[in-house]
């Protein structure tokens, strides 16, 4: 028998005996950091909304004082704000002129300087949140930012693949023809360089929220619905560091607790991108595309902020202590951490997966190689891989 046949009876037999051992995550830690760490959210109206402290905004989701209570000391930008008033511009189609644009370096070292709240945009003021006192000094070592819920109306086809090479959806709006999901997936893959080069910062993608069944139809919303997906499931498959992350606002903001103004945190069912039983959850139980927290249009009503204010900050717990736990080092399926992969790492798998003790091997959970915050089957077939020589 081939060595590839083989290995690959041997896995199949593993896999059959180890299917219905439970996950263990190791390494995995949702505590807030130890220090105050800087943040700045780069958003609009539905960013200030989801910042504010609800008592002074009521469509406020409280994530301001949640980050708060996480050691986060948060600042934004908004309307108007920066060099030539960027701040204006943040629909997908603009995330080129801030990250790769030829002002990139002006404009970024504003970001990372940025300490303002910037509460008052063009149209309202959304309301200011509560923030650690005294303010910590450097730059903001993380980067939020997130388009408004009009880019939701995609054109073009659920499965369209990245645009790649020239771009028609560059420099512009929500409105554009080439709205479109694969130059939406051509721009993210895009400015992907950018964040290659700064490995001293956490950027965390904040999906469009989803739009009201009144500003939108089946077919725009479905492509929402493939996009996001791509962005949480396929966008950083292949990207090696831990400084790029995805919360899918999105996909949260699909589903209630009977109405509106009731939201579902915390239940079983629904569809969430949560920290829950010690692993990441992206789940979709009801089959929804548009907003279940309208409030008069597509702006989230103050439970769906909450819910996904509740969701989100463990996520960013996560994430963080994941970039600087191995933010620089490209890992996957390596799980002792020797810089090789080979049948010590499938023994660590096997035994996690057993649920029996590793004893003083180290666990490297950056070997996670599907993005999940755990060290499961997905890398244990991937190491077999390698190992066959089929990777």
């Amino acid at each position: 028998m081939k060595r590839n046949n083989f290995t690959g009876v041997v896995a199949a037999v593993i896999l059959m005996t180890i299917a219905s051992l439970p996950c263990v995550v190791f390494g995995a830690d949702t505590s807030p950091p130890a220090s105050p760490v800087k943040l700045v959210f780069i958003h609009h109206s539905t960013g200030g909304n989801w910042l504010a402290d609800p008592g002074t905004n009521p469509l406020g989701g409280g994530l301001g004082i949640a980050l708060k209570n996480n050691n986060y000391y948060v600042s934004a930008t908004n309307y108007t704000w920066g060099p030539d008033n960027i701040g204006d511009r943040t629909d997908i189609g603009n995330w080129p002129e801030w990250f790769i644009g030829e002002n990139r370096d002006t404009v970024m070292a504003r970001v990372y300087s940025e300490t303002g709240q910037n509460i008052i945009g063009d149209f309202e003021n959304y309301g200011p949140w509560q923030r650690l006192a005294p303010a910590p000094g450097g730059e903001n070592q993380i980067v939020m930012f997130k388009s408004c819920f009009p880019n939701s109306y995609l054109r073009g086809n659920p499965q369209d693949p990245p645009t790649t090479g020239n771009n028609p959806l560059y420099g512009q709006g929500y409105d554009s023809e080439f709205m479109t999901v694969a130059n939406a997936k051509g721009i993210y893959n895009d400015i992907l360089t950018y964040f290659t080069s700064k490995q001293d910062k956490l950027f965390i993608v904040i999906t469009a929220p989803p739009q009201g069944a009144f500003e939108t139809d089946a077919e725009h919303a479905a492509n929402a619905r493939a996009f996001n997906n791509w962005l949480v499931n396929d966008w950083l498959k292949n990207y090696p560091y831990r400084n790029v992350a995805v919360f899918d606002f999105y996909n949260v903001l699909t589903s209630n607790g009977g109405n509106p103004d009731t939201n579902d945190a915390g239940q079983e069912t629904g569809n969430h991108h949560r920290w829950h039983n010690g692993s990441v959850q992206h789940i979709q139980t009801l089959s929804n595309n548009m907003s279940s927290y309208p409030s008069g249009d597509s702006h989230p009503s103050a439970a769906g902020g909450q819910k996904a204010a509740a969701e989100f900050v463990p996520l960013l717990n996560y994430f963080y202590n994941l970039w600087k736990q191995g933010g620089t080092t490209a890992c996957p399926g390596n799980i002792n951490g020797d810089d090789k992969i080979d049948l010590n790492d499938v023994i660590l798998a096997l035994r996690i997966l057993a649920g029996v003790d590793t004893g003083t091997s180290i666990i490297r959970l950056c070997a996670d190689v599907n993005n999940d915050g755990k060290i499961g089957i997905e890398e244990l077939i991937y190491i077999l891989q390698i190992v066959a020589g089929l990777r």
